[in-house]
């Protein structure tokens, strides 16, 4: 008799849901469909180069509170555009920003065995150090921030890393103890220098490297690197960084491929004393003749809602909290952003740089979570497309720092 009490209790709104699927299609392909609308809904098809865009001229700006600003530099991204690093990065540091990130790169830090060649990172230090910037220095060791992310020198990797592979440390043992003796030798060369303030261990430790290769490093591998930093530099705090996914498909991809042990951001709550987020709010995924599909979900609501989530997860966990990489750069399909004289890039336009800052600030407050520093990604392209005629994302981005400080 209960039985049938709730069978004939659930009529109504089964009659109704069935209305509902009628109207939209019929049966369970119609369900079907409306299951995949918000997945769909974070799918944008554009033309890729568009007329340029002066909406960063008026647009408001959220101020910026205790949060210091800042960006990355990667000298092998300036030399893929053409220009000169040093110059570049001078030009960069001319704009007041706090904080710099810069990268050390195995491969080219280590050219042979037992060689430790740091010329590279000296002059960066050198500018920053002179233009009175902090620096978070990425020691790696075998990923580090910029394409192709793997540095690891060839005489320290006897074979090509097996794909699908979890690279644990009793499978690669030689690797491991090069990759903390590697770190090893880089902080106790630069823990005196009072403008590095803390030290980035890996970059994305756990993840996949995107589409290229699908083995990962293990927890307990990146462990081992972390406590090799710490008994270095038992003063300076440890970063780690992760990637935040804003849609549906690459959290479902993300989740699929790191479900074993968490992702990055999993990993960084648990081992480093700052965690970074890697926030890039639009990505192609495929060209279509002259259009181009993108994937944005970034101001979904539910997209919205996962971000605080992840910000509040940060603080409950007792770390501190950055942006790593704020995305102020087209990310297109293809592997160096196009610079096409006369167009922008659907991807980032030049108000995107502005945009994307202000809704993690907006995130970040929303969630009562103070970020200690926010990184913009991709100042090479700005000079890249200063130096063709559109001074517009160098613009842009002195139009934010004078705004965010007031």
């Amino acid at each position: 008799m209960g039985a049938r009490r709730r069978r004939t209790a659930d009529r109504p709104r089964a009659t109704a849901r069935a209305a509902v699927l009628r109207r939209a299609g019929r049966g369970p392909a119609a369900a079907l469909g409306l299951a995949a609308l918000p997945v769909l809904s974070e799918v944008r098809i554009r033309r890729a180069a568009r007329p340029p865009s002066e909406r960063w001229r008026w647009m408001a700006v959220e101020p910026r509170g205790t949060t210091q600003l800042g960006l990355s530099f990667r000298p092998r991204q300036a030399e893929t555009f053409g220009l000169d690093p040093r110059t570049c990065l001078a030009r960069l540091l001319a704009h007041p920003f706090q904080v710099l990130r810069l990268g050390v790169y195995w491969d080219r830090a280590e050219p042979e065995p037992g060689v430790l060649r740091t010329d590279e990172l000296d002059w960066q230090l050198a500018l920053a150090e002179a233009s009175g910037r902090r620096v978070i220095l990425c020691v790696g060791a075998v990923k580090t921030f910029g394409y192709p992310e793997f540095f690891v020198p060839a005489h320290h990797l006897r074979r090509p890393l097996r794909e699908g592979a979890l690279i644990e440390p009793h499978g690669h043992q030689h690797l491991l103890e090069a990759a903390s003796a590697h770190v090893t030798r880089v902080v106790e060369r630069y823990r005196d220098r009072p403008a590095v303030v803390a030290w980035q261990v890996e970059h994305e430790a756990v993840d996949p490297l995107g589409m290229e290769h699908s083995w990962r490093l293990a927890t307990t591998f990146v462990a081992e690197e972390v406590r090799a930093v710490r008994s270095a530099d038992p003063s300076r705090p440890v970063l780690m960084n992760g990637f935040l996914p804003t849609s549906l498909l690459v959290r479902a991809q993300q989740w699929w491929r790191t479900r074993d042990q968490g992702d990055s951001l999993v990993v960084a709550r648990g081992l480093a004393d700052i965690v970074g987020v890697d926030h890039y709010p639009r990505h192609a995924v495929l060209r279509l003749g002259g259009a181009t599909v993108y994937l944005d979900g970034s101001r979904r609501p539910w997209q919205r809602a996962w971000r605080r989530r992840a910000f509040a997860g940060v603080r409950a966990s007792g770390r501190r909290l950055i942006v790593t990489e704020g995305q102020a750069e087209p990310w297109e399909a293809v592997t160096t952003p196009p610079s096409p004289a006369g167009r922008q890039m659907a991807s980032c336009l030049p108000e995107q740089v502005i945009a994307t800052y202000n809704q993690c600030l907006g995130d970040a407050r929303a969630a009562r979570v103070a970020l200690d520093a926010y990184l913009f990604w991709g100042a090479e392209y700005w000079v890249l497309r200063a130096d063709g005629g559109d001074p517009s994302y160098l613009e842009a981005f002195s139009r934010l720092l004078a705004l965010a400080g007031r």
